[in-house]
């Protein structure tokens, strides 16, 4: 029986299984492979894969491809990602402070801050500057240079969202409270007309100017504890629209992300956190 050697990491309980391309047979489909070993009751459970590959140095160190549970491809994850970094360093494949990392969104650039405890780890990312336009989110309908606002009707309710591009598309509604099954509306909303791509929808209470809570609904994964690209959608559309400051702290039900939005030239900084949960060897044939 022939198997793939992987890693489980989270952030914040965001879990993402980590696998290195050299060790997927070519005749492995990724998508197949992410549904059946991202399964939660006949897998090993996570909200994602990370596949990472060795690259030439001229623009980046290594590439990771991000797969969701339902076998589509993520632009880019936040925690995804740097479960993908911690397990380079766990392995001892990457040992700089500094690493790039290419992604379907673009190079992301990662700083190790602390080596907490074995397969423990914190990372700065700088992961690009949010895109604003409809058309970039993308939103469906009318162009429009900035998605603020915007009404959308799920099935009995109207809400009020605004959009962003952070090398995913993020949907934000605002919330006095999360008394109410966001859950449904987020699973409704993920795949609503408005969103030629789905989008990850995110619920927001605006605790005060440096301070946020979320409730994600992601897209391809459905509920999650945390989100680095939702919270760094929800930390930019928060300051945009004048509820914060451009640093922000994201209270998820994993954990805080420190988001900050960089004055001078709109770079957005995610600071966090990935553990090895586990590792092992998955089956494939």
């Amino acid at each position: 029986m022939s198997t793939i050697p992987f890693c489980k990491f989270h952030g914040f309980g965001n879990d993402y299984i980590v696998i290195e391309r050299a060790d997927i047979a070519s005749e492995v489909s990724l998508e197949d492979l992410a549904r059946k070993i991202c399964h939660r009751h006949t897998g090993a459970g996570a909200d994602g894969i990370a596949v990472v590959e060795k690259l030439d140095g001229s623009d980046a160190d290594y590439f990771c491809e991000i797969v969701n549970p339902d076998g589509s491809i993520a632009g880019f994850s936040g925690n995804g990602t740097r479960c993908a970094v911690s397990y380079l360093y766990y392995k001892k494949l990457w040992s700089d402070s500094e690493l790039r990392l290419k992604t379907r969104s673009g190079v992301k650039n990662y700083t190790l801050l602390e080596n907490a405890a074995e397969g423990a780890y914190v990372f700065k990312a700088e992961i690009g500057q949010p895109k604003f336009k409809s058309s970039e989110v993308p939103v469906s309908g009318e162009t429009f240079e900035t998605v603020i606002d915007r009404e959308i009707e799920v099935d009995d309710r109207t809400f009020l969202f605004s959009g962003v591009n952070v090398g995913n598309p993020v949907a934000c509604v605002f919330v006095d409270n999360f008394d109410f099954d966001w859950r449904h509306y987020g699973r409704i909303m993920e795949t609503h007309a408005a969103f030629p791509q789905r989008a990850n929808i995110v619920f927001v209470r605006v605790i005060d100017r440096a301070k946020i809570e979320l409730r994600i609904w992601e897209r391809g994964a459905g509920e999650t504890s945390a989100s680095g690209t939702c919270s760094s959608g929800a930390a930019v559309l928060s300051a945009f629209t004048g509820k914060t400051g451009r640093r922000v702290s994201v209270i998820s039900p994993g954990g805080v992300t420190e988001v900050d939005w960089r004055d001078e030239d709109d770079e957005i900084l995610l600071t966090g956190r990935a553990e090895l949960s586990y590792y092992g060897e998955w089956p494939t044939a």
